[in-house]
C-alpha cells in the first residue's frame, strides 16, 4: 500500500483518484451484443452463453428439478445463515415503507403521494470465483417487500450449465419468481428488451464487471431504468490511534479480495497506526485464499496520515466512499460531521462485512465518488412515487386566477384556457 503523510489539501483531488475507469472504449463491444439479442432473442443469448461462459445450454430457465435438488445440496448452516440473513433484511427495508398523506395547499386544493411498486424489476448476479448469493437477498428480498409482482434474476452458470445451489436456495427464501442461467452483457440486453424466454423488465438492479456496467449504462439511455451508476469496491476506514491495528488491516482488506480494480483507504490522525496497519495487513494478506487478487487491489490503495481530525472528516467527505469505517474514540461524533458515504459502520466491533450479510442494511452501495448524488439500493429504489389532485369549487375560485396569470405570461393559452372555462362555469357565464 502506498503511504502518504500530511498531504496538502491541494493533492487531494489526485491523491483520492479511483483506479482509472474508460468504459467509452467497451461500448462498441456491448452494442454489438445488445443488438444481437434484441433481433435473436434467445438464440442470440445460447450463442454468447457457449461463447463467454462455455456453457452448451438447451434451456435458459432453471428447470423445477434443479431448484428441488439445490435445497438439498446446500449444508445446513448455510440455510440457517441466509434465512437469519433474510430475515433482518426484510426487518430493515420493511421500516422504509412509505406513508403519504393528504395536504390541503388551499382551502379547496388537496394533494398527495402514493407509493406504487415497480411491476417488474430484473436482478443481475455475477458469477466467476464467488457466488453471491448475499446479493440475491440484497436485491430480492427489497423488491418482494415492495410488492414487485415480477422478479426476474439472471447469474451465469457454470461451464456444466449449472447456478451455484446456494444462489438458487437464497432466491427462493427471497422470493424471485423466475430465474436465468444467463450472464454478461446478454443478460442486461435480454432483462431490457425481453426475450422468447426471459420477461422485459421496467428497472435492472445489480453489480458486475465493467461490460456488464457498460451494458446497464447502455439500455438505461433509452429502454430501462438502472439501479445506478457502478464501479469497482472500495473501502475507507476512518481511524485514530485508539484504533486496533489488525481490526483495521483486516477491514481494508475485506474490499480488495473482491476485485484487481478495488481501492481500501486508511485516512488517520495516527503516524503509528499507519505503520502497524501497514505490518497488519502485509501479515495477514498471505493468509486470504484469493491474495494474488488482494495483492492487486493493494497497489491501488492508500495509508494516509492527516493533521488532525477535522482534515479527516474534510477528505472523508471529499472521498465518498462506497464504505466507510469510523473507528475513533468518539466515533458518534464524527459520524454526525459525515455527508458523504455510501453506509457507514460505527466502532470497532461492527465490521463492513456485516452490512455486506447480515445486520439488514443493504450492500448494493454507489461508488466511484456516486455517494455524493446517490443512495443505495433501498425499498424506494424498487417503487415509484405517483402524485394525485382534487379541486373543488373553492379551491379553482382560490388557484385559478393564478394559474391564468401565469400561463398568459408564459405564452400558454391553452393552458389558460382550461381554467377559464372552468371558472366560467362556475360564475354561470
Amino acid at each position: 500500500m502506498i503511504l502518504i503523510d500530511y498531504p496538502d489539501k491541494s493533492q487531494w483531488q489526485e491523491l483520492l483518484k479511483r483506479p482509472a475507469l474508460n468504459r467509452e472504449d467497451l461500448f462498441d463491444t456491448v452494442r454489438q451484443i445488445i443488438d444481437r439479442v434484441k433481433v435473436e432473442g434467445d438464440e442470440a443469448v445460447l450463442h454468447y452463453e457457449c461463447q463467454f461462459d462455455q456453457a452448451d445450454l438447451q434451456t435458459l430457465a432453471v428447470s423445477p428439478e434443479e431448484w428441488e435438488e439445490a435445497e438439498k445440496e446446500v449444508d445446513e448452516d448455510l440455510k440457517a445463515a441466509i434465512q437469519l440473513a433474510a430475515e433482518n433484511i426484510g426487518k430493515f427495508h420493511a421500516s422504509q415503507r412509505f406513508e403519504g398523506s393528504k395536504v390541503e395547499t388551499q382551502s379547496g386544493v388537496t394533494c398527495w403521494q402514493k407509493a406504487v411498486p415497480i411491476e417488474k424489476v430484473g436482478l443481475y448476479i455475477p458469477g466467476g470465483t464467488a457466488p453471491l448469493f448475499s446479493t440475491v437477498l440484497m436485491l430480492a428480498v427489497p423488491a418482494r417487500i415492495a410488492g414487485c409482482r415480477e422478479i426476474v434474476l439472471c447469474t451465469p452458470p457454470s461451464k456444466a450449465g449449472k447456478v451455484h445451489p446456494a444462489v438458487l436456495y437464497a432466491a427462493q427464501v427471497a422470493g424471485v419468481n423466475h430465474l436465468f442461467k444467463v450472464g454478461g452483457v446478454q443478460a442486461i440486453a435480454a432483462m431490457a428488451y425481453g426475450t422468447q424466454s426471459i420477461p422485459k423488465v421496467y428497472k435492472i438492479f445489480g453489480p458486475g464487471n465493467q461490460y456488464v456496467t457498460a451494458a446497464k449504462q447502455w439500455v438505461s439511455l433509452r429502454d430501462v431504468a438502472i439501479d445506478m451508476p457502478a464501479g469497482p469496491s472500495e473501502v475507507e476506514v476512518l481511524a485514530d490511534e485508539t484504533a486496533r491495528p489488525e481490526f483495521v488491516a483486516a477491514d481494508l482488506l475485506s474490499q480488495t479480495e473482491h476485485g484487481v480494480d478495488s481501492q481500501a483507504l486508511l485516512i488517520t490522525t495516527s503516524k503509528e497506526l499507519q505503520m502497524a496497519v501497514k505490518a497488519e495487513v502485509e501479515r495477514q494478506v498471505e493468509k486470504l485464499p484469493r491474495r494474488e487478487i488482494a495483492k492487486k487491489a493493494l497497489q491501488n490503495s492508500k495509508l494516509i496520515v492527516v493533521k488532525n481530525m477535522e482534515e479527516a472528516i474534510a477528505m472523508t467527505n471529499e472521498y465518498a466512499p462506497e464504505h466507510l469505517l469510523i473507528e475513533t474514540a468518539h466515533y458518534e461524533t464524527v459520524a454526525g460531521q459525515i455527508i458523504h458515504a455510501g453506509s457507514v459502520f460505527l466502532g470497532s466491533l461492527t465490521p463492513e462485512s456485516a452490512g455486506d450479510y447480515a445486520s439488514g442494511t443493504n450492500h448494493t452501495l454507489p461508488t466511484n465518488g456516486y455517494a455524493k448524488a446517490y443512495s443505495g439500493v433501498s425499498l424506494d429504489s424498487f417503487i415509484r412515487k405517483m402524485t394525485f389532485q382534487e379541486i373543488n369549487p373553492e379551491g379553482l375560485r382560490q388557484i385559478g386566477p393564478a394559474i391564468e396569470t401565469m400561463a398568459a405570461h408564459e405564452g400558454l393559452d391553452g393552458h389558460k384556457n382550461a381554467v377559464t372555462v372552468r371558472l366560467n362555469t362556475l360564475k354561470g357565464t
